[in-house]
């Protein structure tokens, strides 16, 4: 969760519930689950996502499911990043189906590098280490725990729950399961809503629940080459058309443009909550933007938070350079990676425009860099999902307050969204605010968060299976 959950420590707290929430049965089975997940490894370098949805199969068929509800799928190009889809056929025949998604691989781990070998789960102080205990093998194995647990107790519910477990969420240029499904087998995955990574939550210093969040849109990463060549010479003849020069300039044009503000309603609606608790001048300059989003001192107040800067705009930045081939040679070329997170409604070519237009230099050229994500699309604050998160969260989470969010990063909704389904990061697991090493060394998350997280996840889906 990123640090603008904090500023959830701000609103008003939730009325805490009378009853207190029943932890789930099946804990140890659980446990067992999440500990062959978390033990597999799925990274893209050393691991094998097919690996994992193949053990998966077999604790599906062993709850009960039949061939027709299971589909194992990869490609043979790349036939180690297989995945899993799972129907759970509901009762109801007008009920739409919901979509559970999640990820099977990980961030590769150098075992080297890590206190703790990375590919074995290990609880330690109150903690659960691992590459992949977090991200996003802790939600994944409570979606597979419940589908099981329901299976095998013969308890389908008035919507067929679809679970989607893919690989690739964490490597751009991998094969990408969920982009796969929705291309080539959206038949499998349609549904009326998805649940997702995404949301969640955060402990505070003290060690006790901070603010949860659910995430509700996100944004769209496009990398851009820009690009500068010429045709070099001796370097102790230097002249005024140089390559680095001229990618320097262009570098500094990206990273020093800002994009106008925007808003959908998702963040219309996170801003309007924050304006009422923040003090001045922030919390009034809020209020100005909203009502006016070119009110240049208002976004300058705003924006001085990294994270609001982020929220309100699509943002570019160069985070990769290339240039020259040669000490002793004026440079043939030069080139920098810019990498945008693009707000939902934001077209990659209309972007490239932008980008030529900031530049200004001719000798220059942008490109886009494959993949081309498709156009982020606003995820709707329907009361019928919030509203159940909501008071669930009341309830396993008395006095935690809860807000929408849009990421300012992404996930696999960007490539389910298209067809239709709106996707939603469901809260629930909580993290610490240093972020748990994820994406880094000695992932971890808290036992608690855990199994407080699985809690909550099971009963929201329960809740919204029956409509």
């Amino acid at each position: 969760m990123r640090s603008s959950i904090l500023a959830a420590a701000l609103l008003a707290a939730l009325p805490a519930a009378a009853q207190s929430p029943t932890p789930q049965p099946g804990e140890a089975a659980f446990r067992a689950l999440y500990k062959e997940m978390v033990e597999t490894d799925t990274s893209l370098t050393t691991g094998s996502c097919t690996a994992l949805a193949d053990k998966l199969a077999v604790r599906f068929r062993a709850a009960g499911f039949g061939d027709d509800e299971i589909t194992q799928f990869s490609v043979p190009e790349f036939p180690k990043d297989g995945g899993i889809v799972v129907h759970l056929n509901g009762t109801d025949k007008k009920a739409q189906p919901m979509l559970l998604l999640g990820h099977l691989d990980v961030v590769a781990a150098k075992p080297e590098d890590w206190t703790r070998n990375p590919y074995q789960l290990i609880e330690e102080n109150g903690y659960f280490y691992g590459r992949g205990t977090l991200d996003d093998k802790a939600q994944a194995s409570v979606w597979a725990d419940l589908l099981i647990r329901l299976k095998a107790a013969n308890r389908p519910q008035k919507r067929t729950i679809k679970l989607a477990l893919t690989c690739g969420e964490e490597t751009t240029y991998a094969f990408n399961g969920a982009d796969w499904l929705a291309k080539n087998r959206p038949d499998l995955i349609k549904a009326e809503f998805a649940l997702n990574e995404g949301g969640g939550g955060q402990y505070g210093a003290n060690g006790k629940p901070l603010g949860l969040a659910v995430q509700v849109g996100e944004k769209t990463v496009q990398n851009f080459w820009i690009e500068a060549t010429n045709p070099g010479g001796h370097s102790s003849v230097p002249r005024p058309d140089n390559a680095i020069t001229d990618i320097a300039r262009a570098i500094v044009a990206v990273n020093t443009h800002e994009f106008p503000v925007q808003f959908t309603d998702t963040t219309r609606a996170y801003f309007t909550g924050l304006a009422k608790v923040l003090p001045a001048p922030v919390g009034p300059s809020i209020t100005r933007l909203l009502s006016n989003p070119n009110d240049a001192e208002a976004n300058r107040i705003v924006s001085m938070d990294p994270t609001n800067h982020s929220v309100l705009r699509t943002t570019c930045v160069a985070t990769l350079i290339e240039a020259g081939h040669a000490e002793n040679a004026l440079a043939q070329r030069a080139r920098s990676n810019v990498n945008c997170r693009m707000f939902p409604g934001t077209d990659p070519q209309a972007l490239k425009a932008d980008l030529d237009r900031i530049i200004a230099n001719p000798k220059v050229t942008v490109s886009l860099k494959a993949p081309i994500r498709p156009v982020a699309k606003p995820t709707p604050m329907n009361p019928a999902i919030i509203g159940p998160m909501e008071r669930l969260a009341a309830k396993h989470f008395p006095g935690v307050p809860m807000l929408a969010m849009m990421s300012t990063g992404a996930t696999d909704a960007i490539f389910i969204t298209p067809i239709g389904v709106p996707v939603y990061g469901a809260p629930g697991m909580f993290i610490d605010a240093d972020g748990n090493g994820v994406h880094g060394l000695n992932e971890r998350i808290r036992v608690e968060s855990v199994m407080r997280g699985r809690d909550y996840l099971s009963e929201l889906v329960l809740t919204l299976a029956n409509p």
